[in-house]
């Protein structure tokens, strides 16, 4: 039987997960959560009630009890991965933390790993508060690869998008094309990489079964520019978009990104992974979202 921890597994891609690790009757699955959103997993989880932010809490949840994987989708601070480093020492067979593509900066090139060095990268003590968003996911990696005495996987998503994205970032886009509103676009020329829900949650899955360590990039394969993304939304709405390179805040676009902003997944792939193809699954998504919405 394995033992396995998730902290962020109540919703999107990590709820996903425990759905995913619930098929198989040899795993044994724990959810951390603060108990502020209901699950539907009823008795086939165990629960462990903490906030992830307060060490002490955490620490006095998970007691001594013995883990072959932890799963980490909520941790943004290197604060928080240094207690974690501490909490868990000796008790975890294998730790996968959910890390960024933030950790790069933009390129007109494919961004692989060795783009970014965790285990050479200054570390600074600091809360999420301290941070942006990518320097809060850099210093994370450096804190779990400079520090865990456990082995440590950091999974470098893209925006991941999917039917139960509770950010709605690509609803926004419809719903703006389709309102006929402005969308603000720096650069709809620019490349991006996404990944869909349930494949990432497929990736931590098959993870966590293997013994690959340090950073690894998990996208879809494929790119596409934001430009032929609109195109796909005008064609499913039948309407024209209006973008524009700037636009009040509350038209900005979610994926308005300056230049491009792609990854490389050799790595994974020559570890035996494999990845869905963007091009036939992003427009199934936008016309399932586009009939979903009032």
């Amino acid at each position: 039987m394995r033992k396995i921890l998730i902290m962020g597994g109540t919703r999107f891609f990590g709820k996903r997960l425990v759905e995913q690790l619930l098929e198989e009757t040899d795993n044994e699955v724990t959810i951390l959560t603060r108990g502020e959103t209901a699950d539907p997993f009823g008795e086939r989880v165990e629960r462990l009630h903490a906030d992830r932010t307060d060490a002490g809490a955490l620490a006095l949840a998970v007691g001594h009890t013995r883990w072959d994987v932890v799963y980490d989708n909520i941790c943004y601070s290197p604060d928080e991965a240094a207690e974690a480093c501490r909490i868990f020492a000796g008790t975890t067979e294998r730790y996968i933390f959910t890390s960024s593509l933030s950790v790069y900066d933009f390129s007109s090139e494919a961004l692989t790993e060795v783009l970014f060095d965790p285990e050479t990268y200054p570390v600074q003590a600091g809360g999420k508060a301290d941070f942006s968003y990518a320097e809060a996911k850099r210093q994370a990696e450096a804190v779990f690869m400079q520090q865990a005495e456990f082995p440590v996987a950091a999974v470098r998503f893209p925006i991941v998008l999917g039917t139960d994205d509770y950010t709605q970032r690509l609803h926004f886009h419809i719903k703006h094309v389709r309102k006929g509103q402005p969308v603000g676009l720096p650069n709809p020329d620019a490349a991006i990489s996404f990944i869909r829900s349930d494949e990432a949650a497929g990736f931590l899955y098959k993870l966590g079964c293997s013994r690959l360590t340090g950073p690894v990039n998990a996208c879809s394969d494929g790119t596409v520019t934001i430009r032929e993304l609109i195109a796909m939304i005008e064609q499913e709405t039948g309407q024209a978009a209006q973008m524009h390179k700037v636009t009040p805040d509350e038209h900005m676009s979610p994926f308005g990104i300056e230049q491009s902003w792609f990854m490389d997944t050799a790595k994974a792939r020559s570890h035996g992974f494999r990845f869905l193809k963007l091009g036939e699954w992003l427009p199934e998504l936008i016309h399932e979202l586009n009939s979903s919405i009032d």
